[in-house]
């Protein structure tokens, strides 16, 4: 069943992650520029989470009376309110990022979150490291590693060096945010006391999206934007209506990216869910390329290289653990077995 559910998690998160960035760099190349609306707009689609969520509960009130609206324990109401407004800060970062750097640049500068990732599962909740997610975790850290070093010759042009070297921190500073709530979910899991099921996962996204989209809804409220859309769609390049199709998709994006990430995590952990997000970031960036006609540099060349090679270790590790975990189950079996056969052949010629 897990893995049924990591491989729709994954899908919905390519999706997410391959899209959200090139439609919200869209709002902004052709005249968007709020950068609190835009943040509000990451979890601002949350009532889609209502459908699966009330298709589930009336299945379960069908299989008996008194079924509770809601299957998460309070406990776990308020880890996802603590992750929630961590998210809500999380995205302004990202947004603000996004708004000042080439997608292709700031995909690759937002894998380095599989290192914060790491840091914090370990610390968190105890991640064990084998040899091959270290040696992916450092293949994906020298990839943005890489990239860093030659960034100011993809400065899109009429931008300051100031301005993009505020892209670029905030960037960073979404990473490590980013590398933080991945474990921090994980934990919430572990510590729910309660059944962790698909109900509980669709709950925690809920709430964390309504408490991260009423964190920048105060952003907003703060900034005077919601005085401001009307006037900004208006004045769009690419027209009114686009303007509002263009926002639509942003938010319908960004939660296939919320849900793939928190999917993954339930299914498998904080750590490969990280490695996943960084291995699908390359992707985004080469769609970049084509859709944006953003300049592929060797050095951009060199990191999707290091990227791709990161996520192959990785996953190659897995496969032979898991392999050399079920051969050695079936020889335990196997000699148990052997064993039992000797007790008995020494209880029947026994006197």
């Amino acid at each position: 069943m897990k893995i049924v559910f990591f491989t729709i998690s994954f899908f919905i998160l390519a999706v997410g992650i391959c899209g959200s960035p090139l439609v919200t760099r869209l709002y902004f190349i052709h005249g968007g520029k709020r950068i609190w609306f835009s943040s509000w707009l990451q979890t601002a689609a949350f009532p889609i989470i209502l459908v699966p969520l009330l298709v589930g509960y009336t299945r379960r009130l069908r299989r008996s009376t008194g079924t509770k609206l809601f299957y998460m324990k309070p406990r776990v109401f308020a880890a996802a309110s603590v992750i929630g407004i961590l998210t809500g800060l999380c995205n302004y970062l990202y947004v603000y990022g996004n708004s000042l750097m080439p997608v292709s640049t700031f995909s690759l500068i937002l894998a380095s979150q599989l290192v914060f990732t790491a840091v914090f599962a370990f610390l968190l909740v105890k991640q064990k490291f084998t040899a091959y997610s270290v040696n992916a975790v450092i293949l994906l850290t020298l990839a943005s590693a890489v990239l860093a070093m030659h960034t100011s010759s993809d400065r899109p042009a009429g931008e300051s060096s100031s301005a993009y070297l505020l892209g670029f921190i905030m960037t960073l500073a979404t990473a490590v945010m980013f590398g933080l709530l991945l474990p921090m979910v994980e934990l919430t899991y572990k510590k729910a006391n309660q059944d962790v099921t698909l109900t509980l996962v669709l709950e925690m996204q809920l709430v964390i999206s309504i408490v991260a989209t009423a964190f920048c809804t105060v952003g907003m409220l703060i900034n005077n934007d919601f005085q401001a859309i009307a006037r900004e769609a208006k004045s769009y390049e690419l027209g009114e209506t686009n303007y509002y199709i263009v926002v639509v998709w942003i938010a319908i994006l960004c939660q296939c990216y919320s849900f793939g990430v928190l999917g993954i995590i339930f299914s498998s952990s904080s750590l490969v869910s990280g490695i996943v997000v960084a291995a699908l970031l390359p992707a985004t960036e080469l769609l970049a390329v084509i859709v944006y006609h953003e300049k592929f540099q060797v050095e951009k060349g060199v990191s999707l290289f290091l990227s791709m090679w990161g996520f192959i270790s990785y996953f190659y590790g897995e496969i032979k653990h898991n392999s050399n975990n079920n051969n050695n189950s079936d020889n335990k079996q196997k000699n148990m077995t052997d064993e039992e056969i000797g007790l008995a052949h020494l209880t029947t010629i026994a006197p």
